[in-house]
């Protein structure tokens, strides 16, 4: 496959890419800042400056143009403020969607959060319920498309070294953590398998391997 990654400096892209390099596909890391060229490059990825905060629909789908896949994996990222959790999680998967559909380019994963689609748990502020928001708006926004997408939402993002198995469901699950490097594993798996398209899955640690887990969704 040729897949198109957004946010491709962020650490599940990060393993994302260099698991789909290492199995033989292409990969294109979409990054803002070009002293990040380096990091993708050892991925095995082919870096892309562009930023999605100022690209058109049109720059970003030629950026794209000629890929299988594209996953959407930006984020404005912990001290952001409310501002860019619309602009980024928001907008940024709204445009990459636009640009998929110009580019043709019809599978697509987005990476939301667990949490989404719900109200905010009391006492949280500000800059987490405007991300949540922005997250339930992108994931809306995705349903409404003629694209094969996947919508996943993994639980709490830790550093550990991965596990091969996992919780994966349509079904709300508890808000347990998830290695980064299981999720990026999960999406590589994800984006062949045609029996994930239109599904919205959470994803948490467990005992399932990946593979299993995948091949076991009904959409």
């Amino acid at each position: 496959m040729d897949v198109a990654i957004a946010g491709g400096h962020g650490k599940i892209a990060l393993r994302l890419a260099e698991q789909l390099s290492r199995q033989g596909h292409r990969v294109r890391a979409l990054i803002r800042n070009p002293e990040h060229a380096d990091d993708v490059a050892t991925t095995g990825a082919i870096p892309v400056i562009l930023d999605l905060e100022q690209a058109s629909v049109d720059e970003l789908a030629e950026a794209i143009a000629g890929s299988d896949a594209a996953v959407f994996a930006a984020g404005a990222g912990p001290g952001s403020g409310t501002a860019r959790k619309y602009t980024v999680d928001r907008d940024g998967s709204i445009l990459l969607a636009d640009a998929a559909q110009r580019a043709g380019v019809r599978r697509f994963v987005q990476i939301s959060a667990m949490g989404t689609g719900e109200p905010p748990a009391p006492g949280r502020d500000e800059v987490w319920k405007a991300y949540l928001e922005a997250k339930t708006q992108a994931e809306d926004d995705l349903r409404s498309r003629d694209l094969d997408w996947t919508i996943l939402r993994p639980g709490r993002l830790v550093d550990s070294a991965p596990a091969g198995s996992v919780t994966l469901s349509t079904e709300r699950v508890g808000r347990d953590s998830i290695a980064r490097a299981d999720v990026a594993a999960v999406i590589a798996a994800l984006l062949p398998a045609a029996n994930t398209v239109h599904t919205t899955l959470e994803l948490v640690e467990g005992a399932t391997p990946i593979a299993d887990a995948v091949a076991g969704i009904v959409s």
